[in-house]
């Protein structure tokens, strides 16, 4: 466990100073970092003919961000589909299909990184560093800028001194914020991250596949060709980006993606760091520095919990060595050189940040490792993805802080604006959601056999198709695999799950801080309920968890936790 709390701490450590920067870059002052990044980005905005003077409100914000997207993702599936004839493909790799390159692009551009593909087999270099690793960046940037579009909403808009009571707030330009969060967060990072990974031997070339010579004289085969490529530069951006596609197929298990104890550290640090520091960030943006540290313990107390349960499940035998003398902590599918304690503290860290990443393959985790690494993904807000994972946690908040004021008799308000019906029907269209998407699709799933393409019949069958869905509304990523998944069936339905579970959560909330931007401030008193202390605290995580536990203990029951029960009965 000392691995594991080292990394849990240095992970806080470093992103306190990280979310002070990202403040000042977000705060529209001068900062330090103008003198350096501001040449650049007046350059970007020129060629894009951006006004970046202009303040946009919701609204503009949430059509900018959707369009973007539109557009990014009709660039992707293009270039994937037309691979093959585009340079950069020195292994003469060929097209994707329709439906396979269709989730891939869509799966890329909601910052979920689900592959249904095998990287080093079926993208070309050009795909792979124009097309994924360019998404791994710019996702991630465009949910950070709505994130802080949101954040001033609840703060009333950049003109909350001038606007009156009802009138459209500015928010920001969504354009200037996507841009500072690339240049002067995502490249940066990803530049000194890169750097540590190649100098522990992850590929950094454009050359070719190599040839090696099979060291065992007497082996049928005797060359092995290896795939190699940019790998450091893709695995740093999908790391700090919550991003977790791998270059390789068994992600980052694969030795050539984390060969070392120092690499996996730092693979796992990269994982925590953005989401803990826009943790950070947000109490400096809406100068509440008490709101950062009430925010920081709720998700601490869930996110350590997690971890817990995981490492005991992992060091626990697995159910196929009952009886035997070789019992010991679950080793399947890990890598020896990580171990039990840093592939469970892995894989609960990538399923909390909806990174996805793998150095473990969690369909081999115990019943305990796998209830543990779905919730992570349900709950979507501890700690969460880059921006998004703090916009669900706000959702949590707004939610919490309505039912604390319906208990207790107060006005349900947020730094003196009042939550109301509208912003309720909004909230509960968003309770209501992943429980529609996720269960509708796995039970149509699982009711047809020839669909499904599962490995294990039962418990653990039904967890797997579970887990596929949730990972692809959550913009996780991960799988529990053993899954025939690139079928037109699960392409196309995933990306159905990959595009409600990013847009709907991230554009409903900003409708919400727009609504609420507009609205007069009541003064403090005796009757405004206290966000900021132990007993709200306390409350916040109880919603959290019964909010997830009402929706979805019946397919708990149905996956995992039938299948603990099933392994514990005597064979």
């Amino acid at each position: 466990m000392l691995e594991v709390s080292i990394v849990f701490i240095a992970s806080l450590v470093l992103a306190w100073p990280l979310g002070r920067y990202m403040a000042g870059v977000y705060s529209g002052q001068a900062h330090f970092s103008d003198r350096l990044f501001l040449p650049v980005e007046n350059v970007l905005y020129r060629l894009f003919g951006v006004n970046a003077a202009r303040g946009m409100d919701w609204k503009s914000c949430g059509v900018a961000f959707l369009l973007a997207n539109l557009a990014l993702g009709i660039i992707a599936f293009l270039l994937m589909l037309f691979q093959h004839k585009l340079p950069l493909n020195p292994d003469g790799i060929g097209p994707m299909s329709w439906d396979l390159a269709l989730h891939t692009a869509v799966s890329f551009l909601t910052n979920t990184n689900q592959q249904h593909y095998s990287g080093q087999a079926q993208l070309t270099y050009l795909s792979q560093s124009f097309v994924i690793v360019t998404l791994q960046i710019v996702t991630p940037a465009m949910a950070l800028a709505v994130c802080v579009a949101v954040l001033r909403g609840t703060r009333g808009g950049r003109n909350s001194d001038t606007a009156n009571e009802g009138e459209a707030r500015d928010l920001g330009n969504f354009y200037v914020d996507i841009t500072r969060s690339v240049t002067r967060v995502m490249i940066p990072l990803g530049m000194v991250v890169a750097l540590v990974l190649a100098s522990q031997g992850v590929p950094s070339t454009y050359d070719g596949a190599q040839t090696s010579t099979v060291l065992d004289p007497a082996a049928e085969t005797r060359k092995q060709t290896i795939p190699v490529g940019p790998v450091a530069a893709m695995v740093a951006v999908k790391q700090l980006g919550t991003n977790g596609g791998g270059w390789y197929g068994p992600n980052s298990s694969n030795p050539l993606e984390n060969p070392t104890p120092l690499s996996n550290a730092v693979e796992t640090i990269s994982i925590f760091l953005l989401p803990m520091a826009v943790v950070f960030m947000a109490g400096f943006m809406l100068m509440r520095r008490r709101f950062t540290w009430m925010s920081l313990a709720a998700m601490s107390v869930l996110s350590i919990s997690c971890i817990g349960a995981i490492v005991y499940s992992e060091l626990q035998p697995n159910a196929a060595f009952n009886g035997l003398a070789a019992a010991g902590a679950n080793m399947e599918g890990k890598e020896v050189r990580f171990g039990p304690e840093m592939s469970a503290l892995w894989a609960t860290a990538t399923t909390q940040t909806s990174n996805g990443s793998v150095n473990a393959m969690h369909d081999s985790l115990n019943p305990v490792g796998g209830l543990i690494t779905r919730a992570g993904m349900l709950v979507s807000g501890i700690w969460g993805g880059v921006g998004c994972g703090f916009v669900n946690f706000i959702v949590y908040v707004w939610i919490a802080v309505f039912l604390a004021g319906l208990m207790i008799g107060r006005t349900p308000e947020i730094f003196g604006r009042k939550i109301e019906a509208r912003e309720i029907t909004l909230l509960g269209a968003l309770i209501v959601l992943p429980t529609l998407c996720i269960l509708v699709l796995t039970a149509i799933t699982v009711a047809f056999p020839s669909l499904t393409g599962n490995s294990n019949p039962g418990f653990h069958g039904i967890s797997q198709v579970f887990y596929e869905y949730t990972s692809a509304f959550a913009n996780n990523g991960s799988g529990f695999e053993g899954l025939g998944d690139d079928t037109p069936w699960w392409n196309l339905t995933c990306v159905l799950a990959l595009i409600l579970g990013r847009y709907l959560p991230l554009v409903i909330p900003l409708a919400i801080a727009g609504s609420l931007a507009r609205k007069r401030v009541s003064p403090q008193g005796a009757g405004s309920l206290k966000l900021e202390n132990a007993t709200f605290c306390v409350t916040l995580v109880f919603v959290i968890l019964i909010l997830n536990f009402l929706s979805f203990l019946p397919s708990a029951v149905l996956g995992p936790v039938g299948e603990a029960v099933q392994l514990a009965q005597p064979q």
